[in-house]
């Protein structure tokens, strides 16, 4: 070995350019490769080399500031990437702002919880303070977590959601949409969390098994406007929220359902028709006779009493009533209901919400004030029985909406909200998402119906830590202000403070100079106490990020997330773009799916079947997470587990195997003065570099579709099978046995630099690590490029392609494979025992012996002689290949002591007895190695 100097990076890791090490020890080098990177400016270097290309935008989804990074983070960073990565190298200019999320109920809770904060007794501009610390303390934890991983980014200059510029950027898409008038305050039912006292947008719900109770309720009937005497008649409802009962105004009916009035005993029952014999059978009632039968428009606006309160509840009609469960008569609250509430405004209904922001009932609850509503459930039916009203009490399991923060179930409760209106802009959304390229497709329908069929959007919420809703109340009549005038105000003050200045001063030191109002002309103000809905902040980001950073545009060209984002960021961006500028903010969306264990388990503390990256870097580097990523199908659920952690890192062994026979063979190679034209070339040689330039083929499409599972399994294959099991097994006696300078041996080298210097950069995006360290052995390579990651991407060359070539060698190679079973044959009854020992007889009919003449058929087959014979009688007669016959024998001669050869020949060289006169020949010159036995 030459020891020639090591590359710049290798001073660092202190290793001589000729000993690329043969075990990873990837978690010992992965620091110095970031080292290195960071000595170069990376992200930089990146840059400068790709200036002037076209645009490639992956905009970055922000994770959420609120811990350490999980295998989740992992999936997502190192899939965004690959993608950037790719693209630099694939002829763009592709930069990766990374971003976090900082605002909302998260950080709130997180902060709570670790810090011991109290946020009732701090003040709001001290709290929100606290809350920036916690966020800020993540940002930075999961920055490094992420460029631990290789992940490359613009890690000093992220986009943050709580900065004040990306606050002023979202004051302003909110002033404009607004403007364009699809913003309002309005009563409905919202979903509401009593645990976080706040209301939630639907993308916060996510549902889960709750055991309800399920009661049967009779509502005494009034007056039936002359239908039938309404003496001990009663229209039965059935629900699973009794606490809702304190609110009820009405009970809806379908108007084309049939209704029956069902005498049992004493008490004449109204339920649907289809239903009797499900409700007979559910209470235990029996013999009911059917006295009279109703279309459901017959019973609009007969009038019942409310079970427990001096109120009147009416019949109304409403297509949302079904036959799945009950008894086709629905209590309805439009307070506690978005159907109910709906319904209830057709009717001119009174909304009733006699629940408070922690889910207790107030004043106008009357006997269950002070009460949850958890608490109340029993209360309800307790006076439901007192009171003979309640025809059976039980329990149902049924799937039911929680927070998806604090995981308790959540109320449906009017209050006053500000919304997005929805209906302002749903027909340009739908027709902006027909424009995107959706991957996988099935992602288009998903976020279609979405939006097709989703309410308004409720943006405001009851808590402190986020962007407050800038908005002024007029302090004598009431009305809200927001002009272009205030926004552009706040905007500024929010530019330069932050958006605590919202908070830490009175509104009349925030409105702008001189503003009155324009309904009464009055000059003072109160301000806005609630703050925008998370989701707001982050599907901002179009305009906070893509519109403002010098290195940016809009639309983005990707945006890239889990598939829960649908109803998420992928969502609440396309909102606030098409409700501003009319247009989606990408051209493209990508979704993966969700991690599992090997089971197909959800990952959960609870279960303990996690994998923390943390440790996987810790016990085998981070090179085994990126190349687990590249295995897998993510565009479906994926599979994680030690064990599988473990098979990936197989994986990768075999591929770093391949590049050390790479380079441990092109240490004497200069690829300036070495290098064998293509036409000069062995025959064996052309052949691998048309694998290669095949792999060059798959690899990149499979990487334009962002399918890196195909890019995994292409090398995976080519460095098992087509080089370690076949290409570099026959070359290995070229390369150590044929003289140093040879054409034979150069011919092979030129191959290995070819594939190393191809697969190098095909691999930069995925193993970042190992192709960092492979550039730096690679010879002649820090001379092209400081870092492989601006070497370009490989081109395949069509000239490579030769059909002709493909098929005699997959002929050859089906021969092969025949020969190599008759070994394994011969080698299991004591025949031979290494290959070497081996002189195989091929009987061949006329046809194949007129292919093979002429072949150097010995090296092919790795043995060290081989005969071409007539077929005696019968010798095809199970012949794997036609018109071949194969015969095992032991090779005669005796083994060459070099290359382990028997030959007849050995000994001929009287001043070398113990070699053959090929390498006696060759030790007349300049060999590589001759100390070592070539066959190992």
């Amino acid at each position: 070995m030459n020891g020639k100097e090591s590359p710049d990076y290798g001073k660092t890791l202190n290793l001589p350019r000729t000993e690329f090490p043969m075990r990873a020890n990837l978690p010992k080098r992965e620091p110095e490769i970031i080292k290195f990177w960071e000595e170069i400016d990376l992200y930089r270097e990146v840059a400068k080399a790709n200036a002037g290309k076209p645009k490639f935008i992956l905009h970055d989804g922000p994770p959420y500031a609120n811990g350490e990074i999980h295998l989740g983070h992992t999936l997502n960073k190192v899939l965004k990437d690959f993608i950037v990565k790719f693209h630099s190298m694939d002829g763009f200019d592709a930069p990766y702002v990374p971003g976090w999320d900082t605002h909302g109920l998260p950080i709130e809770q997180q902060a709570i919880k670790t810090l011991g904060l109290n946020r009732h007794a701090v003040s709001t501009v001290e709290f929100r303070r606290r809350c920036q610390e916690y966020a800020l303390k993540y940002v930075d934890v999961q920055r490094e977590g992420f460029k631990r991983l290789g992940v490359r980014g613009d890690w000093e200059n992220p986009y943050i959601t709580l900065k004040p510029e990306f606050e002023a950027a979202q004051i302003g898409v909110f002033g404009e949409m607004a403007k364009k008038g699809y913003i309002y305050k309005g009563l409905k039912p919202v979903y509401w969390c009593a645990s976080c006292e706040t209301a939630l947008a639907e993308a916060e719900v996510e549902y889960a098994d709750k055991e309800s109770p399920s009661i049967y309720v009779k509502f005494p009937v009034k007056d039936l406007k002359g239908l039938f005497d309404a003496k001990d008649a009663y229209v039965v409802i059935w629900t699973t929220t009794p606490w809702t009962l304190p609110a009820n105004v009405a009970v809806t009916v379908h108007p084309e359902f049939a209704y029956v009035l069902v005498r049992f005993g004493g008490d004449r029952l109204i339920v649907a028709k289809e239903l009797l014999a499900k409700f007979m059978a559910d209470t235990g009632l029996e013999g009911g006779q059917v006295e009279q039968t109703f279309i459901g428009k017959d019973l609009e606006r007969l009038v019942c009493q409310h079970p427990f309160f001096e109120r009147d509840s009416l019949l109304i009609l409403g297509e949302h009533v079904t036959l799945e469960q009950g008894t086709g008569c629905v209590h309805t609250a439009p307070g506690h209901g978005v159907e109910d509430f709906q319904v209830g405004k057709a009717y001119g209904l009174e909304v009733i919400s006699p629940v408070d922001n922690r889910g207790k009932f107030t004043a106008e609850g009357g006997i269950f004030a002070g009460m949850t509503t958890t608490q109340a459930n029993p209360a309800v039916i307790e006076e439901l029985k007192q009171r003979g009203l309640l025809i059976r009490a039980g329990k149902i399991k049924h799937q039911y909406p929680h927070c998806w923060r604090c995981k308790h179930p959540i109320l449906f409760r009017a209050t006053e909200q500000w919304f997005a209106s929805i209906d302002g802009f749903r027909k340009e959304a739908l027709e902006a998402i027909d424009k995107v390229r959706w991957i996988p497709a099935w992602g288009r329908d998903r976020i279609y119906n979405m939006v097709a069929d989703r309410g308004d959007w409720c943006i405001s919420r009851q808590r402190t830590w986020g962007v407050p809703i800038p908005i002024f109340y007029c302090a004598d009549c009431g009305a809200a202000i927001i002009n272009d005038e205030t926004i552009s105000h706040i905007q500024g003050l929010f530019r330069e403070h932050g958006s605590d200045v919202w908070f830490a001063r009175e509104a009349d030191d925030l409105v702008p100079p001189g503003l009155t109002c324009g309904h009464c002309g009055h000059g003072k103000f109160r301000k806005e106490a609630d703050i925008m809905d998370v989701w707001f902040d982050s599907g901002s980001s179009h305009a906070a990020v893509l519109e403002t950073h010098k290195d940016l545009h809009f639309p983005a060209d990707l945006y890239l997330e889990g598939s829960d984002q649908h109803r998420g960021w992928f969502n609440s961006s396309l909102s606030t773009a098409v409700a501003t500028k009319g247009t989606a903010p990408y051209k493209a969306v990508l979704t993966h799916g969700f991690l599992v264990d090997e089971q197909g388990r959800k990952m959960s503390k609870s279960l303990g079947n996690g994998v923390e990256p943390q440790d996987v870097i810790k016990d085998m580097g981070a090179d085994i997470l990126r190349l687990w990523v590249a295995s897998v199908d993510y565009r479906t659920d994926v599979a994680a587990s030690p064990n599988i952690m473990r098979q990936t890192a197989d994986g990768y062994r075999k591929i770093r195997n391949t590049f050390r026979y790479f380079l441990g063979n092109l240490y004497d190679f200069d690829p300036k003065a070495d290098a064998v034209a293509y036409e000069d070339m062995i025959e064996l040689d052309r052949w691998a570099m048309m694998l290669l330039h095949k792999l060059i083929q798959r690899v990149t499409a499979a990487c334009r579709n962002y399918e890196f599972h195909l890019v995994y399994h292409a090398v995976h294959n080519f460095c098992a099978v087509d080089m370690s099991a076949i290409y570099l097994d026959i070359i290995k006696d070229r390369l150590y046995a044929s003289p140093a300078k040879s054409q034979a041996r150069r011919s092979a080298q030129t191959v290995l630099y070819h594939t190393a210097d191809a697969l190098v950069r095909m691999l930069a995006p995925f193993i970042s690590f190992t192709a960092e360290e492979v550039w730096g052995y690679l010879p002649g390579a820090k001379e092209r490029a400081k870092t492989v990651q601006t070497a370009g991407w490989p081109e395949a060359d069509s000239r490579y392609i030769d059909a002709a070539l493909a098929d005699k060698m997959e002929r050859l190679l089906d021969i092969r494979a025949v020969v190599s079973k008759a070994l394994e044959t011969a080698r299991q009854a004591k025949v031979i025992g290494h290959s070497l020992e081996a002189q195989v007889r091929l009987f061949v009919d006329a046809d194949l012996r007129s292919f093979l003449e002429g072949e150097d058929l010995a090296t092919f087959f790795i043995v060290s002689s081989v005969v071409l014979a007539d077929a005696p009688v019968g010798a095809f007669s199970e012949a794997d290949v036609a018109g071949l016959a194969v015969e095992v024998a032991k090779a005669p001669g005796q083994k060459c002591e070099r290359c382990w050869i028997y030959s007849e020949a050995v000994g001929a060289n009287k001043a070398r007895p113990t070699i053959c006169p090929r390498c006696a020949a060759a030790l007349e010159e300049e060999i590589p190695q001759a100390t070592a036995p070539v066959h190992s």
